[in-house]
């Protein structure tokens, strides 16, 4: 593993994810038609990165929106919440890579030898409504568990953080999320087919430059 610190958002986290495939595209990555071909999202997915590593800079919208910049002011709001709630210290680490450099992991915060979390500070009136009266983790399983099979971790807590819901003490939302290594292993194939198709584009565009 590599540990790049950097705070999210800043040039140097921008830099460190230019070319890699990070663990909150892994579900665009994979996904595929009814048929198994790979879906509009991976395809668009792929060739921005295969753009990056040539281009040597991301191509990420640098921009940011109101929801990234609360995302961003609460984030720091809802470590503290969830360490005076859990007694658990979680350790800002920026952005962790695998050894090539392929793939990449935004880390909210590691914890102790075996944890780590993930926040979320939506302002979604549904998100939030849903999370609660569901449970429902569907749509973050794959950078969750993309997280734990970067960083080698056993569990994750998933944090959503809303202080619109204090008035009814529902403001911190926290489900564990153990490792699952048959999850993992189907993804990281998937993942890999989805490395190689990167390449060959990067391989493509070498080729027809040359």
């Amino acid at each position: 593993m590599i540990f790049v610190e950097c705070q999210q958002g800043t040039p140097e986290w921008f830099a460190a994810r230019a070319g890699v495939i990070t663990a909150s595209k892994f579900s665009d990555a994979v996904s595929t038609l009814k048929n198994g071909d790979p879906s509009q999202a991976s395809k668009d997915y792929a060739y921005r990165v295969a753009v990056e590593r040539i281009y040597g800079e991301t191509t990420e919208d640098t921009y940011q929106t109101f929801e990234m910049r609360r995302g961003q002011e609460l984030e720091p709001l809802a470590r503290m919440a969830y360490e005076l709630k859990t007694g658990g210290l979680a350790e800002e680490s920026g952005v962790v890579l695998t050894d090539d450099r392929i793939f990449g992991y935004s880390t909210d915060g590691l914890v102790g030898d075996d944890g780590l979390i993930e926040i979320k500070c939506p302002n979604s009136a549904r998100k939030l409504v849903e999370m609660w009266e569901t449970g429902d983790l569907s749509e973050y399983e794959h950078q969750i568990q993309g997280g734990m099979w970067i960083t080698g971790r056993k569990w994750c807590d998933f944090i959503m953080y809303a202080p619109q819901l204090e008035p009814v003490g529902k403001h911190l939302y926290i489900k564990r999320v153990e490792r699952d290594d048959d999850f993992i292993e189907a993804m990281e194939s998937k993942l890999w087919e989805f490395a190689r198709r990167v390449q060959s584009h990067v391989d493509n565009l070498k080729k027809e430059a040359a």
